[in-house]
């Protein structure tokens, strides 16, 4: 995987337009003037938590003993929950949770942004080719600085789009989280396997 190829997948996994409709609902309690404050806030916490990861993922799989097969085949298994929660939604959002007042790095921060895919998918990157890690550095800043702009964009952008227009990339957003999902899974299984 090169540097534009993992900013891509980690920008698809990030998912900033379909997370306007989580991020606006969330915020809809808290004064219009301190939104972009909250929004700022917790994609500085999501930044700081992926780059823990993906400076710490080595030895965190060492800690706690875990193979670079089951850290692809559990991220490919979450992101694929995720996933069909985008195109087939719930009640409640892709997470399921109801907020009252600020939030505060659950849910916007963590698992919004810095979900348990795409920490799974920088565990993997440091772990598989730990020597590229200015690449992958680059690669998360890029992927966090798009999803930033998007979110700190997300009203307007869901005045732009409209209600319908959301759910159609939503649903895009679903669909290619879905692949990305099932390749790896059989990435981990051939791994496992081989």
């Amino acid at each position: 995987m090169d540097t534009f190829t993992a900013f891509l997948t980690l920008l698809f996994v990030m998912d900033p337009l379909g997370n306007i409709p989580v991020f606006l609902a969330a915020l809809k309690n808290v004064p219009q003037r301190r939104q972009l404050y909250v929004i700022m806030r917790e994609l500085i916490f999501a930044l700081i938590v992926l780059l823990v990861f993906l400076y710490g993922g080595r030895f965190i799989l060492a800690w706690l003993g875990l193979s670079q097969e089951a850290i692809r085949i559990a991220g490919a298994i979450i992101l694929f929950l995720i996933a069909i929660r985008m195109v087939f939604p719930i009640e409640g959002g892709i997470m399921g949770e109801r907020l009252e007042g600020e939030p505060f790095f659950v849910p916007l921060a963590v698992p919004l942004v810095a979900g348990p895919s795409t920490m799974a998918i920088l565990m993997l990157m440091t772990n598989s080719e730990g020597e590229r890690l200015m690449g992958w550095t680059l690669a998360l800043l890029g992927a966090w600085g798009v999803s930033a702009v998007i979110l700190l964009a997300s009203a307007p952008l869901a005045k732009l789009l409209g209600g319908r227009g959301l759910i159609a990339v939503e649903r895009l957003m679903g669909m290619v989280l879905v692949m990305l999902a099932v390749q790896l899974f059989l990435d981990g299984m051939k791994q496992s396997l081989a």
